[in-house]
């Protein structure tokens, strides 16, 4: 028998309006259009915690990180379900969102283990793209989507946040995009990415029938 082994987890980070959105559509159309079974994911998964972790944030960053917390570790049945079923597995945004956000406005002590609280409540990807937007851009392109900003998107925020992202990206290697790319480059680079993790993953062994 067989054993299959488990999808792509490919992660989409990013500071707000970086385009993750945009390009995780791209992204699973294409895959899909080129026969790999693929899933969409968005975090949060859950509208009510996702919007009690906004209002708590500006203020309660540690409360804003448990919502978001909780969020994975309710999630992570179905997320599982779909790696186990699906080659890949797209992500808008993973728990490095969180540690970017929540974990650089902590005291080092309780960013620590935020760390570890979100690497026990999520599987983790397989790769990350980081499309790398400045702040005063990321502002600009959501100043064009016609609604109120939300609470983070404020560029002192988003300036810190971005820090962060940079520090994530050199520690656990990042594949960094420039989000400022025609959206044509930022999916062939991404497709790329995919396909070097695909050829990488190792074969699931075979078991015979006993």
């Amino acid at each position: 028998m067989t054993v299959r082994t488990r999808g792509l987890l490919i992660a989409l980070e990013g500071i707000d309006g970086a385009g993750k959105s945009t390009l995780k559509r791209r992204l699973v159309a294409r895959l899909r259009a080129d026969g790999l079974r693929v899933a969409g994911w968005h975090e949060p998964t859950d509208p009510g915690l996702g919007r009690k972790a906004q209002a708590l944030g500006p203020n309660d960053p540690w409360g804003a990180a448990m919502c978001f917390t909780l969020d994975r570790l309710l999630a992570r049945p179905q997320l599982e379900r779909l790696l186990r079923t699906h080659d890949v597995v797209v992500a808008d945004r993973s728990f490095y969102s969180t540690l970017a956000y929540q974990g650089s406005a902590l005291p080092a002590a309780r960013a620590r283990r935020l760390v570890q609280l979100e690497t026990g409540a999520s599987p983790g990807p397989d790769r990350v793209l980081w499309l790398r937007l400045e702040p005063g851009l990321a502002l600009a392109r959501v100043g064009t989507r016609g609604y109120r900003r939300a609470p983070l998107e404020r560029r002192r925020i988003l300036v810190r946040v971005h820090r962060a992202y940079a520090r994530l990206a050199r520690r656990h290697r990042f594949v960094v995009l420039d989000a400022r790319a025609p959206a044509p480059d930022l999916l062939a680079r991404a497709l790329r990415v995919v396909a070097g993790a695909r050829r990488r993953r190792p074969r699931a062994a075979g078991r015979q029938r006993g």
